[in-house]
């Protein structure tokens, strides 16, 4: 399909709706209220959660509480608070009450057990997750918060705390129709924890693995007797260490939240967040010989070695999120709403990096210095207009909006050329260097505006119709400090656009097909500190969603064919400069399954499979054509058991475990060099009483022993160690 004639569609339709809409008169208030019930039941997705202390719970909304594992609305894929079963494309949620059964910690490892993403692609990193959705990295576009964009590059990282986190959703398949950037293989949204109508008051200690303790504590509830006031105060505080040598891993992390209802009508929220990281390089790039087989000397690297030096390595960061989301209800048709945030986040990054081996019997690492101290601001503004109506024959969810952000970077970067070797059998520590040089001194700003609509059309009770298209306009700067003549200004525009249908079965059965296209500007410079080409592309979606009657239970099944022009890898010769390849095609498989089996026995399982090959090269004669990209899996699958004893003597007592297949990975272009595929498992014991809860979670149980991956020979990155996690917590 031509964008011209998915332009001219999707300007047909929203033409049509709109003149529905300006005829809405003739149809009756109960022809109405029937059509809309097709849509969506119960909840606007105010900014309130609707979770208390006592635990009753109101009707679920797309921004609130998920009751168990199984959630049933979601906003991200459409903007609207919209069924999961009536929307045509691949969703996923993890809820609250998820995340702490499987003892979660980070984000990546939040989203383990969900298909079509693999996390910690570079190990668990301790500075920020890194994510492949559908074979394509969505780790530097594709985090969102609230619906609202963070942008990571250049080493200006943002990283959630998955306390703070009310869900998260994965949405898999392009989604730029209405975020105007994002990877065309999909995004992760984080949902933030939210004012609560009922008092809310939870405290939480633990400790484990790596010298690890925290505090955690949850606090909310009205702030007025008026019912107008209501306000949250999340936080958690680490102290401990990472799983390599020399690398401490605390954070600080406090989330304050209010919410003023003047009215039934209107809502307006404050989200706000303040975090700091303190950290080192716990992501080590390690040679393939010595990590995924032994070396010329005919052994591994310890996996705790650190081949940086404490002497000079370093991570800090503090970050900052303020913005407020406001809702006005005009009347039953109309619902106004306006979503602002300002981010801002500053890096401090110091450390050696391992580059190869420097002698025969591959027992001494050569290394160089690096050093880089980003800082980025992202403001961004979302206006949307939303209409439910029906013209008599159909009904309509009419969503309309302009949204707009300015993302600013001012990056610094420094290496040095060479720092004392590295012995991995003999480690010797405290080695000076001379300062680094800057190689790379730029100011970025990006701004990009966008016009959207979308149209969700019941064209009858069961048959679901959805269209919608976007204009973009981007202005991408660079000014290059170090050489002025390189400053480069690209300005981009296009025209995205997602039609989807879905029909909704009695039996709870709810085929669809969806097809969409991407626009992602990119932010970042590649090697000659040029800006990077947006990244484009399109997606076909054929799937099935099936929720039986009467089962707190969602099965879904996808098969997918998408192309990735302009894809973002990093070079052989050097980890921190980017390239962009020409094509990357992904076609696959998923299925998933969530379900609460039984009073207290929850249940969630998927397995993905795709075919990942390079369609297009950078440039004449790429031995990666034909190849599969490095560094990703085309396989994973998993299963996660929760089972709490409802009656009886033993009433509070549970136990838990989940196994996690991922498949194997290439280190080279040429697809010569293998990274073996591996299973680890998961456990978790625990006890709930009179609001008390004490618990036991591990990770990697057996303390396998793997490669996540490889992104070249020279850097290779160990997996998840054996991570044992106790916590004793008390809600009233």
């Amino acid at each position: 399909m031509s964008l011209s004639l998915f332009a001219c569609s999707a300007s047909l339709a929203t033409g049509v709706s709109l003149i529905a809409l300006a005829l809405t008169g003739a149809a009756s208030a109960q022809e109405r209220a029937v059509t809309l019930d097709t849509l969506s039941v119960e909840g606007s997705g105010s900014g309130v959660g609707t979770g208390g202390g006592n635990g009753r719970r109101g009707p679920e909304t797309a921004r609130g509480p998920v009751d168990g594992y199984v959630a049933t609305r979601s906003a991200t894929a459409t903007k609207t608070d919209t069924p999961i079963i009536r929307t045509p494309q691949s969703i996923s949620v993890v809820g609250a009450e998820q995340i702490k059964a499987q003892g979660s910690q980070t984000l990546s490892e939040a989203v383990r057990y969900t298909p079509g993403i693999y996390a910690n692609q570079f190990g668990p990193d301790t500075r920020l997750d890194w994510f492949l959705i559908r074979g394509f990295s969505a780790t530097e576009s594709g985090l969102f918060r609230d619906g609202l964009q963070l942008f990571q590059t250049s080493f200006a990282n943002f990283r959630i705390d998955p306390f703070g986190a009310e869900r998260i959703e994965v949405l898999r398949g392009p989604a730029a129709t209405l975020f105007g950037g994002s990877p065309v293989g999909g995004l992760v949204n984080i949902v933030s924890k939210r004012p609560t109508f009922e008092p809310l008051h939870y405290l939480e200690l633990g400790g484990g693995s790596f010298s690890q303790r925290y505090a955690a504590f949850d606090l909310g509830g009205p702030a007025d007797e008026s019912g107008h006031w209501f306000y949250r105060l999340t936080g958690r505080f680490q102290n401990g260490d990472a799983q390599v040598n020399f690398a401490p891993e605390d954070r600080y992390y406090i989330a304050p939240s209010f919410t003023y209802k003047p009215d039934g009508a209107t809502t307006f929220t404050v989200l706000t967040s303040f975090q700091r990281d303190e950290t080192g390089g716990a992501g080590q790039f390690l040679p393939y010989f010595g990590t995924v087989r032994n070396n010329a000397s005919g052994f591994r690297i310890d996996r705790k070695l650190n081949a940086s030096d404490p002497i000079v390595d370093r991570y800090t960061r503090n970050q900052a999120n303020l913005g407020y989301e406001f809702e006005h209800h005009i009347d039953d048709v109309w619902t106004v709403r306006q979503n602002f945030r300002y981010s801002f986040t500053e890096v401090t990054d110091k450390r050696y990096v391992a580059n190869g081996y420097m002698d025969a019997s591959q027992t001494t690492l050569a290394r160089y210095g690096f050093q880089t101290t980003p800082r980025a601001g992202i403001f961004t503004v979302d206006n949307q207009a939303e209409a439910r109506f029906s013209d008599g024959y159909f009904g309509h969810t009419l969503l309309m909006g302009v949204d707009y952000k300015r993302y600013s970077l001012s990056d610094t970067q420094a290496s040095t050329f060479p720092v004392p070797s590295l012995n991995i059998l003999f480690p010797r520590y405290y080695q000076s260097a001379a300062a680094p040089t800057p190689y790379r001194v730029i100011n970025q700003q990006l701004q990009q505006v966008g016009l959207y609509a979308q149209d969700q059309i019941a064209l009858t009770e069961r048959l679901t119709f959805l269209i919608g298209g976007r204009q973009d306009f981007v202005d991408n700067n660079v000014d290059d400090k170090l050489n002025p003549l390189n400053s480069t200004t690209i300005s981009e525009s296009a025209f995205t656009g997602r039609l989807g249908l879905i029909y909704n079965f009695d039996n709870g059965l709810a085929p669809y097909v969806t097809y969409g296209t991407s626009f992602n500007p990119t932010a970042g410079v590649l090697a000659s500190n040029v800006p990077a080409k947006s990244g484009k592309g399109d997606q076909i979606e054929v799937g099935a969603k099936f929720q039986p009657a009467g089962w707190n239970t969602l099965f879904t099944v996808a098969a997918f064919d998408l192309v990735r022009e302009n894809v973002l890898t990093s070079t052989i010769q050097d980890p921190f400069v980017n390239v962009q390849l020409g094509k990357v095609r992904s076609r696959g498989f998923e299925a998933s399954a969530v379900a609460t089996l039984a009073e207290g026995l929850n249940l969630t399982a998927s397995y993905t499979i795709y075919g990942l090959r390079t369609i297009e090269g950078a440039a004449t004669g790429d031995l990666s054509v034909g190849n599969v990209p490095v560094g990703i899996p085309e396989n994973l699958a998993s299963l996660w058991a929760d089972y709490t004893i409802p009656v009886g003597d033993f009433k509070g007592f549970g136990f838990g475990g989940g196994v996690n297949y991922v498949g194997r990975s290439y280190a080279d272009l040429s697809n010569t060099l293998t990274v073996p595929d591996y299973v680890t498992f998961d456990a978790s014991v625990h006890y709930d009483y009179a609001g008390w809860r004490a618990a036991v979670n591990v990770l990697n149980i057996g303390d396998r022993r793997f490669v996540s991956s490889c992104s070249s020979p020279t850097a290779c990155f160990y997996g998840t160690q054996r991570k044992v996690v106790a916590s004793v917590s008390y809600k009233w």
